[in-house]
């Protein structure tokens, strides 16, 4: 979301004493991130974050006491994975712990580093018209939460189960999504959001509509990546030891203003199919400056890389036109490119070959760039920025975006699985959990 948020006005609650949240989300930086707060100061709010060190934490602060203080021991640092939180508040419970319960994917949490529970009289810094309910930041305008969120729920008056939005799956062990839970009444101030692109408009009957802010460098878009089909991005988790790259929109967008040389992983790995994505070069200062389908082993990567021409087991296309595998220069198979242009990349696992595509035609007579890649070996997509400055690129892994602009037409995908700008060749898919699955 970067710098964007939701906010509405709150009326009178239901109950300020039980209610239930729950809400899907993915992270695209660490630390500090707001994802649900009520707010009049910093002395009465109420909220659900990410702490300065990766915990989950449920803050209720009333007069300035933190009468509910609950941050979990362990941390959550995947920007992968999405993530489903669930928090159900029900103050009469004769047993403290049971008071604030809080699920990830399904499991209770029950180890905290801090634990402080409400009394039985207190209520929560929610539901009176003088607060303002924030999803995505923190009522002071900070903590912004920057990833994806989705299915955002808001029980007011009521404890609805953790199973009635997800369940385990009996062959692989995942929490999946429930998109249809039975909830019989949101109550007075409860709401249904971020679901199937209705963003900011409720979902419930109750029209609790929200108000989308941006700050600066934000954007809300729809995205194709969701709980049940996770997208490739690329991985803060995993860079080079020159970490000055910024990454931004979901971990799609790199851009890099210093000079030197600075390579990001993806989040995905691939040791057999069919893969195609698109990267469009944005802003080049220098015409090597930037590698597009940048593809290496996760078993032998050097993660202090110079660039792909200069390293073993890497392979790529440089944006001077130049395709190298394993340190060696494959040759030059188009002009030197930048101003928006848009790069197809098909990797193609089964036979170890990579192909590509500038503005929907063919590189190389629709032959192989790359072959004879060793596909004993496992190979995950890369981006890296080479000697010059200001260099930007951004990937549409499928969510039918660079950036925050939408892709101009849609090209045929007879997998139908993500969006993308030029056809997908035939038998190729997006990188994504359902396409490795298929």
């Amino acid at each position: 979301m970067a710098n964007t948020y939701l906010s509405r006005t709150m009326g009178s609650a239901t109950s300020r004493f039980t209610f239930t949240l729950s809400m899907w989300v993915k992270r695209s930086a660490l630390g500090e991130a707001v994802f649900w707060n009520s707010y009049i100061s910093n002395n009465q709010r109420f909220q659900l974050y990410f702490d300065t060190n990766d915990k989950l934490a449920v803050l209720n602060s009333d007069g300035g006491v933190d009468n509910v203080n609950l941050i979990t021991s362990r941390v959550f640092r995947d920007t992968n994975a999405w993530y489903h939180l669930y928090v159900a508040v029900k103050s009469s419970e004769s047993t403290a712990a049971d008071r604030v319960k809080i699920y990830v994917n399904g499991v209770r949490e029950t180890a905290f580093d801090t634990g402080t529970y409400q009394s039985t009289s207190n209520d929560m810094a929610l539901g009176t018209s003088s607060y303002t309910l924030n999803i995505g930041r923190y009522g002071g305008n900070t903590a912004f939460f920057s990833g994806l969120m989705s299915h955002s729920y808001y029980v007011d008056g009521s404890i609805i189960a953790v199973t009635e939005f997800g369940s385990t799956d009996n062959t692989t062990g995942e929490w999946k999504i429930n998109t249809s839970p039975t909830i019989s009444s949101y109550g007075n101030q409860g709401h249904l959001i971020l679901k199937d692109g209705n963003l900011a408009t409720d979902q419930s009957a109750n029209s609790n509509n929200f108000s989308i802010g941006v700050g600066s460098g934000g954007g809300l878009s729809k995205t194709e990546d969701c709980p049940s089909n996770v997208f490739c991005t690329y991985n803060p988790n995993y860079r080079g030891t020159r970490k000055d790259l910024t990454l931004t929109n979901g971990n799609t967008f790199i851009a890099q203003q210093n000079s030197g040389d600075s390579s990001v992983s993806a989040t995905m790995a691939i040791s057999s199919g069919k893969y195609y994505w698109e990267t469009r070069i944005a802003q080049v200062d220098g015409t090597n400056a930037a590698v597009v389908g940048g593809m290496h082993t996760t078993e032998d990567y050097n993660t202090t890389p110079t660039d792909v021409y200069s390293e073993n087991n890497t392979c790529g296309l440089r944006s001077n036109g130049n395709a190298h595998k394993n340190g060696v220069d494959l040759g030059n198979f188009t002009a030197a490119t930048y101003n928006n242009d848009i790069f197809g990349v098909g990797f193609d696992g089964d036979n170890g070959a990579v192909y590509f595509w500038r503005n929907g035609t063919a590189l190389n007579s629709g032959n192989a760039v790359i072959t004879g890649l060793d596909m004993s070996k496992t190979w995950m997509p890369f981006g890296i920025q080479h000697g010059g400055a200001r260099v930007t690129t951004s990937t549409n892994w499928g969510n039918g975006y660079f950036q925050n602009n939408p892709i101009s037409s849609a090209g045929t995908n007879a997998s139908g699985n993500g969006v993308f700008e030029y056809n997908v060749p035939s038998g190729y898919t997006a990188l994504s959990t359902k396409g490795l699955n298929l």
